[in-house]
């Protein structure tokens, strides 16, 4: 499978389509870019905003990067058939500073095929699934964007989701550029989003409660904190920044480690859902909560403790692998590996003797300890 369709799918990319085969259009940065994927290179259009519209040749650039989706440096360029691209004309020179926003946004500095070879010797059930699902890949995206995005997914589904944003960065949003009739918006500013009259509009747009919770989160970050608060939070604490989002208006637990771990550098931040509890239930035989119906912060916090003592300071990551092997719409990769019933087995009880197991006996020890100190 590509890597790339996976990475597009695990971190939740609002705002970014699949144009063509494997090429993906989207907003970076204040800038539109066509990226697509060879095996070990990543290759990338931009295009600038122009009055009038004209036609150049596209040239693919690529980034590279030692082991992960780049290689040794090459000066190497395709050309593409001159085409018509509407408001925009594409960069036709390499641009090191976009460069280095693409080494940025796809964290190229983790060095991923180290991270999973850690989480394959710690957990035989990654290992499998590793062996399937290679190279999946968090972003590091904008705070704002990745914020308001995640407050409006709550009771929400990923094709509402990408058309809520799709809607609010159409009506507030700065047009970045025009591609076979497409219109290509920026995310709004915090500023634009603190009027009263937004939570009006963006109700008449289809968010429902969620129009109260942006314009009152972005209100309170500006009056009370200032613009540049959550890109502050990269440098403070996982707990700290994390309780610092939870005192905003429709950002819970989930919401605020989604945005910890996708846009705040926090690695060990790990979102729990219904879907991540039942995979800790299925798979690690996970047995806290199971006489609930509703996951609970306790049992969130749970899950969230048991995986990353699992797999270490990166959890959020080895997370994500799974989440996105569980997928439906993967599931065909999963059926062309198939497990024989002796592997099967085989990692049940190891996980059984080495994961909850051994999770449960450091709780009972922590509850000693804490007797002894009282």
């Amino acid at each position: 499978m590509n890597v790339f369709v996976q990475l597009f799918i695990i971190v939740y990319l609002f705002r970014w389509r699949e144009t063509a085969d494997g090429h993906w259009t989207g907003v970076m940065r204040g800038k539109v870019w066509t990226l697509t994927q060879t095996e070990d290179t990543l290759w990338y259009y931009v295009y600038n905003h122009q009055k009038n519209p004209g036609t150049e040749n596209r040239q693919k650039q690529k980034v590279e990067e030692e082991e992960q989706l780049l290689g040794k440096r090459s000066k190497r360029m395709i050309d593409v058939k001159q085409e018509e691209v509407g408001m925009c004309t594409v960069m036709s020179e390499p641009d090191i500073e976009e460069e280095e926003l693409l080494r940025d946004y796809f964290q190229l500095g983790v060095k991923l095929g180290d991270l999973y070879r850690d989480w394959s010797t710690a957990d035989p059930h990654f290992k499998h699934t590793a062996n399937i699902f290679t190279g999946v890949r968090l972003l590091r995206q904008d705070p704002v964007e990745c914020l308001f995005s995640f407050i409006c997914s709550s009771n929400n589904h990923i094709s509402r989701i990408q058309g809520m944003v799709d809607r609010l960065c159409q009506t507030l949003g700065t047009l970045l550029c025009k591609i076979d009739d497409v219109a290509y918006h920026d995310f709004p500013p915090l500023q634009d989003l603190t009027d009263p009259s937004v939570e009006m509009r963006l109700r008449d747009l289809g968010f429902g409660y969620r129009a109260r919770f942006l314009q009152q989160s972005s209100q309170i970050i500006v009056n009370s904190h200032g613009p540049d608060w959550l890109q502050s939070l990269r440098s403070a604490p996982y707990l700290q920044a994390r309780d610092a989002l939870r005192t905003l208006p429709g950002v819970g637990l989930k919401v605020a480690d989604c945005a910890c771990l996708m846009s705040l550098d926090k690695f060990e931040a790990l979102p729990v859902d219904t879907h991540v509890w039942q995979i800790a239930k299925r798979d690690y035989n996970f047995a806290a909560g199971n006489s609930q119906k509703t996951l609970t912060d306790r049992v969130y916090k749970e899950i969230g403790d048991f995986f990353r003592k699992l797999w270490g300071p990166y959890a959020g990551w080895a997370q994500s692998v799974l989440f996105c092997a569980d997928l439906k719409k993967f599931q065909k990769l999963r059926e062309e590996v198939p497990v024989m019933k002796d592997e099967k087995t085989e990692l049940k009880n190891k996980m059984k003797k080495r994961r909850y197991d051994g999770y449960k006996e450091e709780q009972k020890r922590e509850k000693g300890n804490k007797h002894q100190r009282s």
